[in-house]
């Protein structure tokens, strides 16, 4: 079921799910226009795409973080005029406006943004256009609108995977290096020190049918079901009753893809599901407060 068209085809931007259940999309890469400033929002009760306020910066393969004050941090990105970006805007719910903060020390695109406990924005890695794949973080303070550099990690990535633990440490994973290519290695940020040590490593490739889960007692990974379709850039969301919906992506078997699976954390196992109307890959999924 299509629900409802956007007012500019994109991609490689940002979704963001607000306090009031709608979404806000930031940015991305048109067909049409190219590289993009605006923003609009989706409104789940009635299907509909709004634009709100452009951001000062065109910019694809940013980042979009939701602080604890209902606002949205938008960090760096590429940008035909500027190439990679240390910009950063706040986005105001309330006004639907975008205010310029303060600027990252490295310009980036392809990082990955990770929200502390106690409020501050990590960013991580990414790939800059002066010094390629980068293993410098920083922190975002939005008390102040200022950034900090924290700990380097062993290995410099981009594309990779970040997530937030239960027991506030950041997990990094994967993600391609300059020096190194396809990286299978993880690593762990401690907050409380700002220092990063290697956890166990998982597996590598290009496009894949596996998965693997990550103990964080253990440091250990542990190979799981495989997906029905090999894939890469496609979304994944852990829906209410514990399940992770994977959708999209491009498969270098099937080219794009429309198929879409559910992992079932219980038994391990992957079951396809109803297509998507559309093939799609670097786009975003979110889930909403109604459980779609």
């Amino acid at each position: 079921m299509v629900g409802g068209y956007m007012n500019y085809d994109r991609y490689f931007h940002t979704a963001s799910v607000l306090a009031d259940g709608t979404v806000l999309v930031v940015g991305g890469y048109s067909s049409t226009y190219a590289y993009l400033a605006t923003a609009e929002l989706y409104d789940p009760a009635k299907w509909t795409w709004t634009l709100t306020g452009s951001m000062s910066y065109a910019r694809y393969t940013h980042t979009a973080s939701t602080l604890n004050n209902g606002f949205i941090l938008v960090a760096g990105g590429y940008s035909s005029t500027y190439a990679s970006l240390s910009t950063a805007e706040l986005y105001n719910p309330s006004t639907g406006t975008w205010s310029v903060t303060g600027n990252m020390n490295y310009a980036r695109y392809y990082h990955t943004a990770a929200v502390l406990n106690n409020g501050k924005v990590l960013v991580v890695g990414g790939y800059s256009s002066t010094y390629a794949s980068l293993s410098v973080t920083e922190l975002y303070d939005p008390t102040t609108g200022t950034w900090t550099l924290t700990g380097n990690m062993v290995y410099s990535r981009y594309v990779h995977a970040a997530c937030t633990l239960a027991n506030g440490k950041v997990l990094v994973a994967g993600g391609y290096s300059s020096t190194y290519g396809y990286l299978s290695t993880a690593e762990l940020y401690d907050p409380s020190t700002g220092a990063w040590s290697l956890t166990g490593s998982g597996d590598t490739g290009v496009s894949l049918y596996g998965a693997e889960l990550y103990n964080p007692t253990t440091g250990t990974w542990t190979v799981t079901g495989s997906m029905s379709y090999n894939r890469y850039q496609h979304t994944s969301s852990v829906l209410v009753g514990g399940e992770v919906l994977v959708a999209g992506g491009y498969s270098t078997t099937y080219g794009y893809l429309s198929t879409a699976e559910l992992y079932n954390i219980s038994t391990g196992t992957w079951s396809l599901i109803s297509n998507m109307t559309y093939t799609r890959g670097y786009h975003t999924a979110s889930a909403l407060a109604n459980g779609k």
